[in-house]
């Protein structure tokens, strides 16, 4: 934590009332929450910065979309568009924001929409969809969703942090006894087992709740939109990392680990390219970015060499079935009344 962020510590403890004050007008109902027949998944988290909710969404999509049919609300973060608008494989990432666009572009049969109305996003989805996906909604307090995900990265956990502007938290850390489940993410690939029963009885697990833990799966291949490569590719040959996400750390050690041959040019989480830097990009021979940073740049960056690399969201071992099973229970409960 820096000096500045120390030194505005007053305000951090006013940001907590506040925020915390409005979450007891919804618990006590002065506010409304609305809630809806049809199951609504949000998934969400305490903080800003990068917690895996993108990878999370594509998770639950995967195992659940032969079984139901699926719609991700999202808002859009930073679009140039206004009000409700459904996703499409032709949408820029300018148009409908490069997270929505890449949960399309991975899973073209899914309804994908953005709204910053969440209310508004959800009547024009029902007909459309069994199950609904807020992306990024948990502090969106106007839904009551019927399964709150909420995500914690291992090495950052909301326990351990403080509000904004002193630290990173939207909401006080009790705002997580909302939650269903919760799954700490981006652990390592090696965590010992000890280091996770830690961190159970850390965690303010309350009878209601589930605690999971997850880790980032980065695969063998890269990709563009006309090929996928395997991973080999990459070993003789000098790239240029191009990253705008919030949290590059697991990607950079996942390369280090690989012994490639590398520069990282990092951007702020959802980057709008200049037209200046989109031109320095253009000098460069070959360039690997993130899915998400790929989609904002596949329209730009008039290079053929230019890939990314697919993540997932793995729960890791022997927890999976649990996760899914939970998640399954949950909607189908909500399903049947």
């Amino acid at each position: 934590m820096n000096i500045l962020r120390k030194l505005l510590f007053p305000f951090a403890v006013v940001y907590g009332w506040i925020t915390g004050f409005r979450n007891f007008l919804y618990n006590k109902n002065v506010l409304e929450s609305r809630e809806y027949t049809i199951p609504i998944v949000c998934v969400g988290n305490l903080s800003v910065g990068g917690t895996g909710k993108s990878p999370m969404i594509e998770y639950l999509i995967s195992f659940l979309k032969n079984d139901y049919r699926i719609a991700v609300l999202s808002r859009g973060y930073k679009r140039t568009t206004k009000g409700f608008l459904e996703v499409a494989v032709n949408h820029t990432a300018a148009e409908v924001g490069d997270e929505p666009l890449q949960f399309k572009t991975k899973f073209p049969k899914v309804t994908v929409a953005v709204c910053a109305d969440r209310r508004t996003g959800i009547e024009h989805l029902k007909g459309k969809a069994d199950v609904i996906l807020l992306d990024d909604a948990f502090q969106h307090r106007k839904v009551k969703a019927s399964l709150n995900i909420l995500l914690t990265p291992f090495h950052d956990l909301f326990i351990d942090d403080w509000m904004l502007p002193t630290g990173n938290l939207r909401e006080p850390r009790t705002g997580s006894k909302r939650a269903h489940c919760l799954v700490v993410t981006k652990c390592p690939s090696q965590v010992p087992y000890a280091t996770l029963q830690e961190i159970e009885l850390r965690m303010p697990i309350y009878n209601h709740q589930k605690l999971y833990f997850s880790k980032i799966g980065y695969g063998t291949i890269i990709k563009s939109t006309t090929e996928t490569l395997p991973l080999e590719y990459l070993n003789d040959k000098p790239f240029t990392l191009v990253t705008g996400i919030a949290d590059p750390l697991p990607l950079l050690k996942f390369l280090k680990d690989q012994q490639f041959n590398f520069v990282h040019q990092r951007f702020p989480d959802h980057h709008h390219f200049s037209d200046a830097e989109i031109e320095d990009l253009n000098q460069t021979d070959l360039i690997i970015t993130t899915e998400k940073d790929y989609m904002r740049l596949q329209h730009r960056v008039s290079k053929f060499a230019m890939y990314y690399f697919p993540i997932t969201t793995e729960i890791l071992k022997d927890q999976a079935e649990f996760f899914e099973d939970f998640v399954r229970k949950s909607i189908d409960k909500k399903r049947l009344g």
